[in-house]
Protein backbone atom coordinates (compact mmCIF):
# COMPACT_ATOMS: atom_id res chain seq x y z
CA UNK A 1 0.00 0.00 0.00
CA UNK A 2 1.52 3.15 -0.66
CA UNK A 3 0.20 6.96 0.63
CA UNK A 4 0.68 9.74 -2.28
CA UNK A 5 1.14 12.92 -1.31
CA UNK A 6 0.79 16.06 -4.64
CA UNK A 7 1.50 19.83 -4.23
CA UNK A 8 0.16 20.92 -7.39
CA UNK A 9 -1.30 24.51 -8.56
CA UNK A 10 -4.60 25.24 -8.00
CA UNK A 11 -5.69 25.71 -11.62
CA UNK A 12 -4.52 22.30 -12.61
CA UNK A 13 -7.00 19.85 -9.64
CA UNK A 14 -9.88 19.47 -12.38
CA UNK A 15 -7.33 18.30 -15.22
CA UNK A 16 -5.68 15.93 -12.67
CA UNK A 17 -9.31 14.40 -11.23
CA UNK A 18 -10.02 13.95 -14.81
CA UNK A 19 -6.80 11.81 -15.27
CA UNK A 20 -7.21 9.90 -12.02
CA UNK A 21 -10.82 9.21 -12.86
CA UNK A 22 -9.60 7.81 -16.29
CA UNK A 23 -6.68 5.53 -14.60
CA UNK A 24 -9.88 4.23 -11.80
CA UNK A 25 -8.41 6.33 -8.86
CA UNK A 26 -11.28 7.71 -7.45
CA UNK A 27 -10.97 8.09 -3.88
CA UNK A 28 -8.70 11.17 -2.67
CA UNK A 29 -8.80 13.66 -0.22
CA UNK A 30 -7.69 17.51 -1.35
CA UNK A 31 -6.68 20.43 0.80
CA UNK A 32 -5.42 24.20 0.36
CA UNK A 33 -2.00 24.55 0.85
CA UNK A 34 0.21 27.75 0.89
CA UNK A 35 4.02 26.77 0.37
CA UNK A 36 6.71 27.95 -1.55
CA UNK A 37 9.87 26.26 -3.66
CA UNK A 38 11.78 27.24 -6.54
CA UNK A 39 8.92 29.17 -7.67
CA UNK A 40 10.10 31.81 -4.96
CA UNK A 41 6.89 33.70 -4.95
CA UNK A 42 6.41 37.57 -6.13
CA UNK A 43 6.34 41.34 -5.11
CA UNK A 44 3.38 43.08 -4.76
CA UNK A 45 2.22 46.47 -4.37
CA UNK A 46 -1.20 48.08 -2.51
CA UNK A 47 -2.00 51.39 -2.34
CA UNK A 48 2.03 52.20 -2.64
CA UNK A 49 3.36 49.88 -0.16
CA UNK A 50 5.46 47.06 -1.48
CA UNK A 51 5.89 43.48 -0.08
CA UNK A 52 7.13 40.25 -1.33
CA UNK A 53 4.13 37.30 -1.45
CA UNK A 54 6.46 33.92 -0.64
CA UNK A 55 3.60 31.57 0.23
CA UNK A 56 1.77 30.88 -2.34
CA UNK A 57 -1.57 28.84 -2.86
CA UNK A 58 -1.05 25.16 -3.72
CA UNK A 59 -3.13 22.16 -3.69
CA UNK A 60 -2.67 18.88 -1.46
CA UNK A 61 -4.02 16.12 -3.04
CA UNK A 62 -3.55 12.74 -0.56
CA UNK A 63 -4.66 9.33 -2.76
CA UNK A 64 -3.93 5.97 -0.77
CA UNK A 65 -3.68 3.26 -3.29
CA UNK A 66 -2.99 -0.42 -3.56
CA UNK A 67 0.83 -0.96 -4.84
CA UNK A 68 -0.50 -1.91 -8.15
CA UNK A 69 -1.91 1.35 -8.53
CA UNK A 70 0.71 3.62 -7.59
CA UNK A 71 2.50 3.38 -10.46
CA UNK A 72 -0.90 4.79 -12.92
CA UNK A 73 -2.00 7.36 -9.97
CA UNK A 74 1.98 9.14 -10.17
CA UNK A 75 2.12 8.74 -13.87
CA UNK A 76 -2.21 10.28 -13.95
CA UNK A 77 -0.83 13.28 -11.69
CA UNK A 78 2.07 13.99 -13.67
CA UNK A 79 0.43 14.26 -17.16
CA UNK A 80 -2.64 16.11 -16.08
CA UNK A 81 -0.75 18.70 -13.55
CA UNK A 82 2.92 19.39 -15.84
CA UNK A 83 2.75 23.04 -17.08
CA UNK A 84 6.56 22.52 -17.64
CA UNK A 85 6.77 25.92 -15.78
CA UNK A 86 8.76 26.33 -12.40
CA UNK A 87 5.86 25.84 -9.65
CA UNK A 88 4.18 23.06 -11.27
CA UNK A 89 4.25 20.89 -7.57
CA UNK A 90 5.97 17.61 -5.93
CA UNK A 91 4.48 14.33 -5.49
CA UNK A 92 5.53 12.48 -2.61
CA UNK A 93 5.13 8.48 -2.67
CA UNK A 94 5.42 6.73 0.72
CA UNK A 95 4.72 3.50 2.22
CA UNK A 96 1.21 3.09 4.03
CA UNK A 97 1.95 0.57 6.71
CA UNK A 98 -1.71 0.41 7.41
CA UNK A 99 -5.23 1.16 6.39
CA UNK A 100 -8.57 0.24 8.24
CA UNK A 101 -11.72 1.02 7.04
CA UNK A 102 -13.57 2.36 10.23
CA UNK A 103 -17.16 0.89 8.88
CA UNK A 104 -16.67 -2.18 8.89
CA UNK A 105 -13.24 -3.00 10.55
CA UNK A 106 -11.44 -4.35 7.18
CA UNK A 107 -7.69 -3.71 7.28
CA UNK A 108 -4.97 -3.09 4.34
CA UNK A 109 -5.44 -4.10 0.58
CA UNK A 110 -9.54 -4.47 1.38
CA UNK A 111 -9.94 -1.45 3.39
CA UNK A 112 -8.21 1.12 0.93
CA UNK A 113 -10.34 -0.74 -2.23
Amino acid sequence: MKLIIAYIQPHKLEDVKTALAAADVGKMSVTNSLGCGAQQGYHESYRGVGFDVNLLKKIRLEVAVNQEFADKTVKAIISAARTGEIGDGKIFVLDLAECIRIRTGEKGHDAIG
